[in-house]
């Protein structure tokens, strides 16, 4: 990663929200939404690619489509101080996961976890107890999506804001 400042200005902003929306819009209709050449857009977005702003570009599936439908945040108590670098070996090895953090308050980290069905879950579950520094683990079923919209419910979908600097 590139640890240099990186200047960002609103046109970046506007070209990083355009691709957040739509990882396939085209530069040149991104340029004539911002007033820019399809060529000053590719150039700005090869240097945010460089400096590690934009990082990649992928396809958002709806997790349910691929039959992954119970979700749930988990989190996770570890006896002692149980080092980042020794969770993320043990979340790694769980597809499971969704995305996994460690944490301020008293748990030591919180996962994401998608399963096809509360009993897959629940092997999960057995699996990352399981592990010997693992002290106890609170689970919290995700009933729906308040903002269904939102990249973690498994869409992507630019901000308001961003949407409205767009033109």
């Amino acid at each position: 990663m590139n640890s240099k400042h990186v200047a960002f200005d609103e046109l970046d902003r506007k070209i990083v929200a355009a691709l957040i929306a739509n990882a396939r819009t085209s530069f040149a209709e991104i340029g004539a939404a911002i007033g820019l050449s399809a060529t000053a857009v590719k150039r700005r977005a090869d240097r945010l690619r460089d400096n590690d702003v934009i990082t990649g570009y992928t396809a958002t599936v709806r997790p349910a489509a691929l039959g992954w439908r119970t979700e749930a945040f988990v989190e996770v108590y570890c006896d002692g101080a149980a080092p980042p670098r020794r969770l993320a070996e043990v979340v790694r090895n769980h597809p499971e996961i969704t995305s996994a953090m460690t944490v301020t308050g008293g748990a030591d980290a919180l996962l994401h976890v998608r399963a096809t069905d509360v009993g897959h879950f629940e092997e999960v579950l057995e699996r990352i107890r399981a592990e010997p520094f693992i002290r106890k683990t609170i689970s919290y079923m995700v009933l729906s999506h308040l903002l269904p919209e939102s990249a973690e419910a498994g869409a992507r979908e630019i901000a308001p804001d961003d949407a409205a600097n767009l033109h």
